[in-house]
């Protein structure tokens, strides 16, 4: 049974929702883990997180938080300077490193600079911790380094100098490698560093199923937070010298939460899409945006991007448009949810045609419930002042159809 823990921290609240593989023993947990790099320089205090196999816990925070301190902390290569981490009912600190390197893989940031190693040789050392002393591969290890470099689509890389490939690739090299150790636990720091759309998915992909598949615990470190959202099962937020907040992604991701932990007054953190966007563009809206469904948010972001300040609806509350136009528009015309435009809100979005320059129809779809929009389109029309737009079209398009 889940058992829900709440404790207050330096910079604020701190929950979390922690399960233990046996009854009151979580899997991996920091007990009251302080880090730094000298005695006399903790960067960060107090740190209680509690793991369990096979989930997937993820630090992020700003640069230089200490989210690389922590991982290097709880994979032995820095001291704790309080409190302990604890794997599976032992202190870590009492855990042979042979017997550590069966049990946990690393894959952090720092650039191995290996001389005449080719890509499978870096794969193959993952294996070592099980070879003899003379560290030689049977056919079983070789295969297991074969199926890793397979997992990470490195198979054609096998030959090739490592360091003669790029960053993108030396990442899923030493993933692979971290794979082929056949770990409990793995701990990453920037995993998506230097890869593409297409492998961040892949990389990502290939833990979820480490994890989900394999019971194999995955904590690591990561800065694009839209991607922390969606495959974390827990989060901890690591900002000043404490932990901020740890939870859930549905509790820890919020605008407000994202805003303070990243002291966002540049722009917004879009909880819904899990999307950065850039602030609005301010001023006297010079477009009023018709739409419904979607089909208003490339317009949005277009009219954003070109630096036109414009207003948008009438929206529905509970409407996808509504939710980004909030954020990007000066004016969102908006009416609650399943009732029929009312005649205030048909008023004020008559008022704002009056007011701006063009009115765009981004696809309106027209029920019964909003059969306002007709009225709406035709005073535009008469005015002069509408531009139709259908997702299909070039939106560089809409500017030479503007009045």
């Amino acid at each position: 049974m889940d058992e829900t823990v709440v404790a207050e921290g330096r910079s604020g609240r701190v929950e979390s929702a922690a399960t233990g593989t046996a009854k009151g023993t979580p899997y991996f947990s920091l007990e009251g883990l302080s880090v730094g790099y000298a005695p006399k320089n903790v960067l960060i205090r107090d740190i209680d997180i509690e793991v369990a196999r096979g989930e997937i816990l993820t630090l992020i925070g700003p640069n230089g938080a200490g989210k690389s301190t922590i991982l290097k902390t709880i994979t032995r290569q820095l001291k704790p300077l309080g409190g302990r981490v604890m794997f599976d009912g032992q202190d870590i600190e009492r855990i042979s490193y042979h017997d550590l390197a069966t049990r946990m893989a690393v894959v952090l940031t720092e650039r191995l600079k290996p001389e005449l190693m080719t890509c499978y040789d870096i794969v193959a050392t993952g294996r070592y911790p099980y070879t003899g002393k003379l560290g030689m591969l049977t056919e079983e290890d070789e295969q297991k380094v074969e199926r890793a470099m397979a997992m990470t689509h490195t198979l054609e890389l096998g030959n090739n100098d490592f360091t003669a490939i790029s960053d993108g690739q030396r990442q899923r090299i030493l993933l692979a490698r971290a794979i082929c150790q056949e770990p409990e636990i793995i701990v990453l720091d920037e995993p998506t560093s230097f890869l593409d759309i297409h492998h961040k998915l892949e990389l990502l992909s290939i833990l979820r199923s480490m994890a989900k598949q394999n019971g194999i615990t995955v904590i690591m470190a990561l800065h694009e937070i839209d991607l922390a959202m969606k495959i974390s099962d827990k989060i901890a937020c690591i900002k000043g010298d404490t932990l901020f907040m740890q939870g859930t992604p549905d509790e820890v991701f919020s605008e407000e939460r994202i805003r303070e932990l990243y002291d966002l007054n540049n722009g917004f953190f879009d909880t819904l899409f899990g999307s950065i966007e850039l602030p609005r563009v301010e001023g006297e809206a010079r477009a009023l945006v018709l739409s419904s469904s979607g089909s208003g948010i490339p317009v949005f972001r277009a009219l954003r991007t070109a630096g036109v300040p414009f207003a948008a609806g009438p929206l529905y509350e509970n409407d996808i448009d509504y939710q980004l136009a909030r954020l990007l528009a000066v004016q969102v015309i908006a009416q609650r949810p399943f009732e029929p435009l009312s005649q205030a809100t048909i008023e004020a979005a008559l008022d704002a045609i009056g007011r701006v320059e063009w009115v765009i129809d981004a696809g309106v779809d027209i029920g019964d419930t909003n059969r306002g929009m007709v009225q709406l389109l035709e005073a535009a029309r008469d005015q002069g002042k509408l531009v139709q737009h259908t997702q299909a079209d070039d939106l560089s398009a809409i500017w030479g159809r503007m009045p």
